[in-house]
């Protein structure tokens, strides 16, 4: 049977953690904006995450995550060494940059996982890329020098003014623009809320704006019908017509409370995992 080995871990924060899974397939097709689905082991529920890197000539393929559920709680335990059950993909559409000649990416939180590889991904391609990226205080601070050495600007931005510039990331992307930064795009990635007030923001100035939107998903496929949007007044599926989409045209507050149905089964979930972890290190 085909195992996934875990063959680098290091936590970015408290509550995230990068892992480089060998998954030769899966690298050699991977592209910034795509997704995989794993399971943890053969018990384990389904979990998208979105390609955070690759390496084709090492097989590998990093992921970022954020501890907030019961499968990325069980994921977290995995070690140096150990297997994935299953690592299936890359899933969705690649971000489009093909002839992009001056971008703002902005990043929100844990969503700057996703963020990173499409500014690189641009850089590389001679792009011009302003990136701006947010968090709620210093400790959560992530993947700063990564973005620094892909950027001609960086802004990173703190709700509580412990690191950066205080603020949101909506102010410091407002704040390019009125400077005379004339964007192609602006790619934002992050907190649906978040995304949604980035795309308020381009409105007004006419910039169009790429969401990549992460629902509910469990077979990425199409078929379940979890991750369902509504883009344009039509039904769209995440994971086939996605993850990426022209932010002006999707229904943001539907996406939000779609979200919140799973909240508290999730936590339930949760809280189940972290006992069962408590008992078994006893």
């Amino acid at each position: 049977m085909l195992m996934y080995r875990i063959v680098r871990k290091k936590p970015l924060n408290a509550t995230v953690t990068l892992m480089e899974i060998e998954a030769p397939m899966v690298a050699r097709k991977a592209e910034p904006g795509q997704f995989i689905i794993l399971r943890v082991d053969e018990d384990g529920e389904r979990i998208p995450l979105t390609i955070a890197g690759y390496d084709r000539d090492k097989g590998t393929v990093t992921i970022i995550f954020q501890v907030v559920g019961a499968t990325t709680v069980k994921l977290n335990q995995k070690n140096e060494g150990e297997f994935l059950q299953d690592f299936v993909g890359p899933l969705g559409n690649a971000t489009e940059t093909e002839g992009l000649k001056k971008v703002a990416v902005v990043g929100g939180g844990v969503g700057c996982a996703i963020a990173l590889p499409v500014a690189q991904k641009l850089h590389r391609e001679g792009c011009e890329v302003h990136s701006v990226i947010g968090f709620r205080s210093k400790d959560i601070v992530i993947l700063e020098d990564e973005f620094r050495a892909c950027s001609s600007q960086l802004k990173v931005m703190t709700d509580d003014g412990t690191y950066g510039e205080k603020g949101l990331v909506t102010n410091a992307l407002e704040e390019l623009i009125q400077a005379g930064n004339q964007y192609d795009e602006v790619i934002a990635i992050g907190p649906i809320i978040m995304m949604k007030f980035v795309c308020k923001t381009t409105e007004k100035y006419g910039i169009k704006t790429i969401v990549s939107m992460s629902p509910i998903m469990v077979d990425g496929t199409g078929m379940c019908g979890g991750c369902r949007l509504t883009v344009d007044g039509q039904t769209k599926f995440a994971c086939v017509d996605g993850p990426d989409f022209d932010g002006s045209k999707v229904d943001f507050d539907e996406a939000i409370a779609r979200g919140a149905i799973y909240k508290e089964f999730e936590r339930h979930a949760y809280d189940e995992a972290c006992n069962l972890f408590k008992k078994e290190v006893k």
